[in-house]
């Protein structure tokens, strides 16, 4: 008797379960137990939608090359079998020592992946050529007993009973199946509704207005502002990276190196004026470009198992901020110190582990720890201060629109030198600490025990766009291109505070910032240069439409006596995914499971890093195995001949 799983999303998350599937079948399916997996996707697997090689090779990836793998490693802890496979880089550097080897197709391709070097940010289409591999390897990973079929289709409605089979409906055709995992990656939802009187007063003046976006789905939308146009692009992130990527280069101009060793920007014409402008008023730190000269630093010392534990015992609520914050931004200081003191003692006064003795002494924000670091750290660029690092123009008022673009232009440089200097690899210690924290916030995420303002303020809103400022910014070369667009004029600064206003009389928005008070100025086109936040209730995809709309679904809810926190995100069971479903009582449905940034399992990274314990692999080798062990005890649904007829059946790769 055969069993079938349905997975719905082929992209990154859903080939990262098929390898777990893979590792885990031989101890948990028995070779008596045939299972057929169907993967539902449009787009290519591997890559899916948003890692689809169709898109610029403008676009690149925020991450080394030797920094992105889709492999577990000696250092994973999880029950299923490890499973060690190459990085981005690994594989790049020779594939055809690597099966199943498909020479790549695209000559231009191929000759980045030929010369693409471990430290290099790889483009969106070197990564889609990785993931094609890895899905293809997953593939030929699988025992005997379990083969698979991909659908290039989207899936529209679920049906069937709990404790039966599940019917899932294609565009022509049903699939059943004893189990669905819903992997769907990056969704859309319709605009938010703090957009819609933008996007009404552009349809009224016929100016342009683009909502949150995918930048590699809106190439096409961006032709409708016009050579010299003023634009607005209000965030300062990656989108804003992506989009202004698009606007000049894609337009047709070009970076050239100047004499005293930086980038000049010779303009096509094409170009808008792009006015830049956010809360914060800079853009993300962008990634460094060195290694670690000190030994890695041991995490965790100060947010570990031991101290969540203790933080879960205590009586009552919890917020981010007041009770795990001090841990966590200990954490932070813990890798930034143990790497200026081991890798630049000559700028530290006092002995490594006296230091430590005071780190481990005194509580964060303390006095006594402010005077510890004076004390052993002299200068004062080399302590760590994260609060100044969140509000880097807090206060700052200049007189003028020319003095804020000299000033920006400083930062900028500054920062894109510091970050490319390993007399700075204190940075990369504190950025190492802070992806550490992933080992243990989601058990205080999971707990229950934050208060419902703390989850949407400090959790969602605060502590996750901190981190995207600080450990998910663009490649370096990135800020010193924006250094020759502001140069060049193509790109001008707004500051911090940014409000953009309608004005009726001249069809403009008018867009300001707190750092030049009384500046103002005028634009026809306004863009939301931020990455679309999926919420459940504006969903755009039909099958989670279909099962909210039926009442099989709900979005995650935090509520308390004092407020309600509406994430947007699918509620399911944190240990397997499984989807809670009301029409159950709000347990989870025994026969649907989901993963993925569309879920209440929050996660911040796209891609593991290698040797660091990733949680993405742990959350997927427990879903693999609870759905292995499912599945082997299901009476099983068969596969149609009709299904595997007018589908691609992967029998081999």
């Amino acid at each position: 008797m055969s069993a079938a799983l349905v997975v719905v999303g082929a992209g990154p998350r859903g080939t990262g379960v098929l390898e777990r599937i893979a590792a885990n079948a031989p101890e948990l399916l028995p070779a008596d137990r045939p299972l057929h997996i169907h993967l539902v996707d449009p787009h290519p697997p591997g890559g899916g939608r948003i890692w689809r090689h169709e898109q610029s090779p403008l676009l690149r990836m925020n991450s080394m090359a030797e920094d992105v793998t889709m492999f577990t490693d000696e250092r994973s802890t999880l029950d299923g079998p490890v499973r060690p496979g190459p990085s981005l880089a690994e594989w790049a550097a020779r594939p055809e020592e690597f099966a199943p080897y498909r020479e790549i197709a695209d000559p231009a391709l191929r000759a980045e992946l030929h010369t693409l070097a471990p430290t290099d940010f790889p483009t969106r289409r070197a990564q889609s050529a990785y993931l094609d591999w890895v899905f293809r390897r997953a593939v030929a990973d699988l025992p005997p007993h379990i083969t698979v079929t991909v659908h290039r289709d989207t899936a529209r409605r679920i049906d069937g009973p709990a404790d039966g089979p599940q019917l899932v409906h294609l565009s022509d055709r049903v699939l059943t199946a004893d189990h669905v995992l819903l992997t769907l990656g990056h969704l859309d939802s319709t605009p938010d509704p703090r957009y819609a009187a933008d996007a009404a007063f552009a349809a009224r003046h016929g100016r342009f207005h683009l909502p949150p976006a995918h930048s590699a789905d809106v190439a096409a939308e961006l032709e409708h502002i016009a050579p010299g146009e003023h634009t607005v692009l209000r965030g300062f992130g990656l989108a804003f990276v992506d989009l202004v990527s698009l606007l000049t280069e894609g337009r047709g101009g070009r970076f050239e190196e100047a004499a005293d060793g930086g980038l000049v920007y010779r303009p096509s014409g094409r170009e808008p004026v792009v006015h830049v402008g956010s809360r914060r008023g800079v853009p993300y730190h962008s990634k460094t470009g060195y290694r670690l000269v000190g030994p890695p630093p041991p995490f965790p010392r100060y947010f570990d198992a031991t101290a969540v534990d203790a933080l879960l015992d205590r009586p009552g609520a919890l917020e981010l901020r007041r009770d795990a914050w001090p841990l966590m931004a200990k954490e932070i200081a813990f890798g930034h110190y143990h790497e200026l003191f081991h890798a630049h003692p000559g700028r530290t006064a006092l002995p490594w582990a006296e230091f430590l003795d005071g780190l481990d002494a005194h509580p964060w924000a303390s006095p006594e720890l402010g005077a510890l670091v004076e004390r052993a750290v002299p200068d004062p660029a080399d302590r760590l201060d994260l609060e100044r690092l969140d509000h880097p123009l807090a206060g700052l008022e200049l007189g003028s629109a020319e003095e804020l673009q000299r000033y920006l232009r400083r930062y900028i440089a500054e920062d894109a030198d510091r970050r490319v200097d390993p007399a700075h690899s204190a940075d990369l210690g504190a950025f190492l600490a802070l992806l550490s924290l992933f080992g243990q916030l989601p058990r205080i995420l999971a707990s229950g025990r934050l208060t419902a303002r703390s989850v949407g303020e400090e959790v969602d809103e605060w502590f996750f766009g901190y981190f995207s400022y600080l450990a998910s910014g663009p490649p370096g070369f990135r800020l010193r291109q924006l250094l020759a667009l502001s140069e060049a004029g193509v790109v001008r600064f707004l500051g911090a505070g940014v409000r953009v206003e309608r004005d009726e009389r001249t069809g403009s928005w008018l867009a300001s910032g707190a750092t030049v008070p009384g500046r103002t100025v005028t634009a026809t086109a306004l863009v939301e240069a931020y990455l679309p936040k999926h919420v459940l209730a504006r969903t755009r995809d039909p099958l989670l439409r279909e099962l909210h709309r039926d009442g099989r679904i709900v979005e995650e809810v935090v509520s308390d006596p004092e407020h309600t926190h509406r994430s947007g995100l699918l509620t399911i069971r944190p240990r397997d995914g499984r989807v809670l479903d009301p029409a159950l009582g709000g347990e989870p449905h025994p026969r649907r499971t989901a993963l993925g940034p569309h879920t209440s399992v929050r996660a911040a990274a796209a891609f593991a890093r290698p040797r660091t314990d990733s949680p993405g692999f742990r959350q997927n080798d427990a879903a693999a195995r609870a759905l292995l062990d499912a599945l082997a005890g299901v009476g099983a649904a068969e596969v149609t001949v009709a299904e595997a007829a007018e589908a691609e059946v992967v029998a081999a790769v």
